[in-house]
């Protein structure tokens, strides 16, 4: 059996040791603009002066604080390596839109979500599917129509700020500054609404094309009768064969036929 030399297991105790830093090192690398501490990594992004969400966060990151900065969009997977995620505070950004699949990948154990006092009026409907993390969206201009009602219908609001979660606008104006789980518990469907206006906008459209129709069927029975009226008078101005028996005589008589 041949051995193993010594400066060949030196060599591979090496590499190894270099492997299992570099992955160390990847799991645990800490932004450099932000702050990371403790066994359960909490990373700390809070007054950053960010524009966006950093790519290189931990892959053990358990809480990831990223309020009051200048952030304005959440990219689709944004977080997808971040499995061990816990809590997650965006609040207080400037964030307009939230992308289908930004929390994809993040573990169902989320606890708590943060996207209060940002620029938000809608979400699509799917942002939250498979999370059960306690979502804050209080303090943002949101406007209140169907896929605002199938949004909140798919989460859990956290309960201290539900009320603060206002129609800043609405497609029915009447609920504009009111909490939209008061208005959506008093009975009202913002999606029947929609499909309301949806065929209030159809009966129209079908009304306005039925009038172009039947105006233009109008105008052409009166041309056309125009033409007729016309043709009639000019067939009446000819003359009759009794003019032309009378003006030309028996000859003429014969070569047109006439008796």
């Amino acid at each position: 059996m041949s051995s193993i030399k010594p400066s060949s297991c030196a060599a591979l105790l090496f590499v190894g040791t270099l492997w299992l830093l570099s992955t160390f090192m990847t799991a645990h690398a800490c932004p450099k603009t932000c702050h990371c501490t403790g066994n359960a990594l909490v990373v700390q992004c809070t007054s950053r002066n960010l524009e966006s969400i950093p790519s290189n966060l931990p892959k053990d990151t358990v809480v990831l604080l990223l309020s009051s900065n200048r952030i304005r969009h959440v990219p689709q997977e944004v977080f997808k390596d971040l499995h061990r995620l816990r809590d997650v505070d965006l609040s207080h950004n400037s964030i307009v839109s939230v992308e289908v699949g930004a929390f994809q990948g993040i573990s169902e154990d989320l606890r708590t979500l943060d996207l209060s006092n940002n620029h938000l009026s809608s979400l699509p409907k799917d942002t939250f599917a498979k999370l059960h993390a306690r979502v804050r969206l209080s303090h943002n201009p949101w406007h209140c129509e169907c896929s605002l009602q199938e949004v909140l219908r798919e989460l859990r609001l956290d309960p201290e700020t539900v009320n603060e979660v206002s129609c800043y606008t609405s497609v029915q104006e009447q609920y504009v500054g009111q909490p939209v789980i008061q208005v959506l518990d008093s009975g009202i469907n913002f999606c029947n609404f929609h499909h309301k206006t949806t065929d209030v906008a159809m009966f129209v459209a079908m009304f306005c094309w039925f009038s172009m129709v039947t105006a233009y069927i109008i105008y052409y029975i009166k041309h056309n009768q125009e033409d007729a009226r016309r043709h009639m008078e000019y067939l009446k101005s000819l003359p009759s064969s009794s003019h032309i028996s009378k003006d030309f005589g028996p000859g003429v008589q014969m070569l047109c036929g006439c008796p």
